[in-house]
């Protein structure tokens, strides 16, 4: 079993230390009894994920939430002022009148919607939150019609950095059997004797197309981490919990269970494109990958960003920055010539041999109870999409 270890976790955390800002259950009581005289905050959905993501060292080597330095930085160069690279501020931001009434060095009381206590944050600074900065540069548009810089324009105008503890979660986890800490995949890939795995990130059930890329990137790697997202996603995004179902049928008929992996990734979209897709990146680096996979439009929204720009980016990092491998794909459909998955690299034909269908002609075709093609998405995926809008409605 030893060995093993070694094996799978020949890939180091990000920074060079998981950190886990997790409390045993003594300290989350002592917490809990001090917090009632902290001042509280209630956090937005986004900071209460990011929260989760920091304690359970998928942010390594975040210990908490940025200080002035390290936002400027990260929006300026993508990287925080001691040179490691990060791509997006992780930040806790409050409004004028509650920054007024917090002070240095003072503990305060992270909580959810409903008074959940989830963390205490020791507060460090306080800093101006230059929300148009962080919109222009980590997100290509101030326009609040981008779902990331609406949630951003939305936040406090001042920021509040500083290490936090996290409580453990004592309620029943949200898909319980496939929520796996960082440590905990890295034990799961030593048990199963993978020295290489590639991880790939999805807000939407896998269609044909995904399937392929993550069978090529299998091809090359000994197993294959199917990594879901599963904090707030946009209006409209398919619920995380009907995903899960059609990750759960594709894996049981086609896939080789012995070489396959599905967790979920508690983090929420932010749907910064490039620099999301470094995060991402960096995540999974976190939970034990040793590659990842970066399709066209990664993390992408609108017209934003350009195709292919969430793979250009990686370009950018110098030799060593990031230890994970991106794995590069191009768009692919299916072509009726050749009988199977295709890409512009692959196959001279074509678009009229090919079987693309937009993500609006889908949508209507499942409203109607309408199978898509079987070359664009699995018949059985596509019945439980179907069951599901017709429960929605």
């Amino acid at each position: 079993m030893f060995l093993l270890m070694e094996i799978a976790m020949n890939i180091s955390a990000h920074g060079g230390t998981l950190v886990q800002q997790i409390v045993n259950e003594e300290t989350a009581r002592r917490l809990h009894r001090d917090a009632e005289k902290m001042p509280s905050i209630t956090l937005s959905e986004r900071e209460q994920c990011d929260v989760e993501m920091i304690g359970l060292g998928a942010y390594s080597p975040l210990m908490g939430f940025m200080g002035e330095r390290d936002f400027h930085a990260v929006c300026d160069s993508m990287h925080r002022v001691n040179g490691t690279v990060w791509p997006v501020p992780i930040t806790c931001s409050v409004d004028r009148s509650t920054a007024s009434r917090i002070h240095f060095s003072q503990q305060v009381a992270l909580r959810d919607e409903r008074g959940r206590l989830l963390a205490v944050l020791t507060v460090e600074e306080k800093y101006e939150h230059d929300k148009t900065k962080e919109a222009r540069l980590v997100y290509k548009t101030d326009s609040i019609e981008h779902p990331g810089v609406a949630v951003v324009m939305q936040q406090g105008e001042v920021c509040l950095s500083g290490p936090i503890e996290v409580l453990p979660r004592n309620e029943e986890l949200p898909f319980a059997r496939y929520y796996l800490t960082p440590a905990q995949t890295r034990e799961e890939f030593a048990r199963r004797g993978w020295r290489t795995v590639v991880a790939f990130q999805t807000r939407n059930p896998i269609h044909r197309a995904h399937e392929y890329l993550t069978k090529c990137a299998l091809e090359i790697c000994d197993g294959l981490l199917i990594h879901p997202l599963v904090g707030p996603t946009q209006p409209g995004d398919i619920p995380a919990d009907v995903r899960m179902q059609c990750y759960e049928i594709l894996i049981e008929k086609y896939y080789n269970p012995k070489h396959t992996l599905l967790a979920v990734m508690p983090a929420a979209m932010r749907y910064a494109g490039p620099r999301e897709a470094i995060l991402h990146a960096i995540v999974r680096q976190n939970y034990g990958c040793t590659h990842f996979i970066v399709g066209r439009d990664h993390a992408g929204v609108g017209k934003y960003y350009g195709t292919y720009d969430a793979q250009l980016i990686f370009n950018e990092l110098k030799p060593g920055e990031l230890l994970i491998t991106p794995l590069m794909f191009e768009h692919s459909t299916w072509c009726n010539q050749c009988e199977g998955m295709v890409s512009a690299k692959t196959c001279p034909h074509g678009e009229d041999a090919k079987v693309f269908l937009s993500g609006t002609k889908v949508r209507e075709l499942l409203k109607k109870g309408e199978r898509p093609p079987m070359e664009f998405t699995r018949p059985e995926v596509a019945d439980l999409l179907i069951r599901a809008m017709k429960t929605s409605s």
